[in-house]
């Protein structure tokens, strides 16, 4: 195990790219409300028909169809329950696909049991926060954080591991 904290970390690799989080329920709502509180540019994929639209926009957030939001995007966070993954990446993520983006997840069940099998062209990482979102978000408020993990499957580009550190400061700090 080895532990980063913020000096470690260069935020400017984040602050550079566009974020699209799949899913608006715990987890989502918190990254994607903790991302755009700093500063950077996200927007939320949702399906048609999603009750959590209004929510999101009313929560200042710019709302796309899932894949929309993918194609917008250089980085892609899953924050979609185990249950869709699948279905959702195979649907709305895999075509919109292309060198140079970064599929992340808040949990590693997709792609430890192999529901989803990423092409060999995008980084794959996960930043998974040690908390529920409602935690995650009122901490962050708070000025502060909770742990996170931090596992890289696919390093496409030599840099995952620096892009997710710099993802995981919503979460730490």
């Amino acid at each position: 195990m080895k532990l980063f904290y913020e000096k470690d970390i260069d935020k400017k690799l984040i602050d550079s790219k566009k974020v699209a989080v799949l899913g608006y329920g715990s987890q989502g709502h918190a990254h994607a409300r903790n991302l755009k509180d700093s500063g950077m540019d996200v927007v939320v994929g949702l399906y048609e028909g999603s009750k959590s639209k209004e929510v999101a926009e009313n929560d200042g957030l710019k709302v796309l169809s899932n894949s929309e939001a993918v194609k917008q995007s250089d980085v892609i966070m899953f924050c979609l329950p185990d249950t869709v993954q699948g279905k959702v990446y195979k649907q709305d993520v895999e075509e919109n696909l292309s060198e140079g983006k970064t599929l992340m997840f808040c949990h590693g069940f997709s792609i430890f049991y192999e529901q989803i099998k990423p092409p060999e062209f995008v980084d794959v990482a996960m930043i998974a926060p040690k908390g529920p979102g409602h935690t995650v978000r009122s901490e962050y408020q708070k000025g502060g954080g909770v742990p996170c993990l931090m596992a890289i499957h696919k390093d496409s580009s030599g840099k995952a591991k620096d892009l997710a550190l710099s993802q995981s400061l919503i979460h730490i700090w």
